[in-house]
């Protein structure tokens, strides 16, 4: 097993009276997906602004490189390593595929006053970028970002990510809005990653799409990791019971299945429903 790329000891994150994290401990290793799992309010939120420098953590230890480290902010993360890709990609719709990879630090020709944006570099750079990821279908880097899938306008940001050095790749819901074509892109553009070397941490709340890329599991509820394990070592039901609160819902589906039994094999009834 690889060495940890980014540690983190005993994390709590506090908002006043209001304990959010609570005694997180993970190890990220490079070339494996670790899958943050949890429902909505677990936390899942918290720990990536956490991981990516935008909250500072109120007790607890961060290593990177087998040093301590301490982010003074996102742009501080970044230049260490740790990319942070959103939801929707984090992209400009009313962009360039070339301008919106390099958005930031556009490649220029020319001398002095007289530069001027490189827009055939950054083309080419960009759609070779997402083709070696295996989206053949994007050709132009003219292209307007807007006229992108979910799917593609993931593959651009982790494409870019990447590009500019990426250690630590934070994806977050990568798969939530997309339809089984384009999240099954994604899925393998988060394998091309680690199998790139790259450390991924892939913030989910479906299962099944963790556990096809998955190397390392943890469950978050209410804060805390309710279940840390390695491929194979659970279920797909037992993951499902863990983020429903498993215990509780097991509990209640025994209830159900009494009532059934002493009642003709009828559900029960709302307390106040019509008759």
């Amino acid at each position: 097993m690889s060495t940890p790329i980014l540690k983190l000891r005993n994390i709590c994150k506090s908002f006043g009276p209001i304990d959010v994290l609570n005694d997180i401990s993970l190890d990220i290793r490079p070339g494996e997906v670790l899958c943050l799992l949890g429902d909505n309010g677990a936390g899942k939120s918290t720990l990536i602004k956490t991981l990516s420098g935008v909250y500072t953590p109120t007790s607890g230890t961060m290593e990177m490189d087998g040093a301590p480290v301490a982010f003074t902010g996102p742009r501080d993360a970044s230049n260490r390593g740790i990319a942070t890709v959103h939801q929707f990609g984090g992209t400009f719709p009313l962009m360039t595929i070339g301008r919106s990879f390099f958005v930031g630090v556009e490649p220029t020709k020319g001398w002095g006053p007289f530069k001027v944006f490189d827009r055939k570099r950054a083309n080419e750079i960009a759609v070779k970028a997402i083709r070696d990821f295996g989206i053949t279908r994007i050709d132009d880097g003219d292209r307007l970002v807007g006229g992108l899938s979910g799917g593609e306008r993931q593959s651009l940001a982790i494409a870019r990510a990447v590009h500019f050095g990426a250690k630590v790749l934070i994806l977050d819901e990568p798969t939530a809005a997309l339809g089984v074509k384009q999240a099954t892109h994604v899925l393998r553009i988060v394998n091309e990653a680690k199998r790139r070397g790259l450390a991924v941490v892939f913030i989910t709340h479906q299962v099944m799409h963790a556990m096809a890329v998955g190397d390392h599991f943890a469950v978050l509820i209410r804060g805390a990791i309710a279940a840390d394990f390695r491929k194979g070592e659970k279920t797909r039901e037992e993951i499902t019971d863990l983020m429903a609160g498993g215990e509780t819902m097991a509990d209640l589906e025994a209830q159900i299945d009494g009532y059934r039994q002493t009642h003709d094999g009828h559900p029960p009834q709302l307390a106040n429903a019509a008759v």
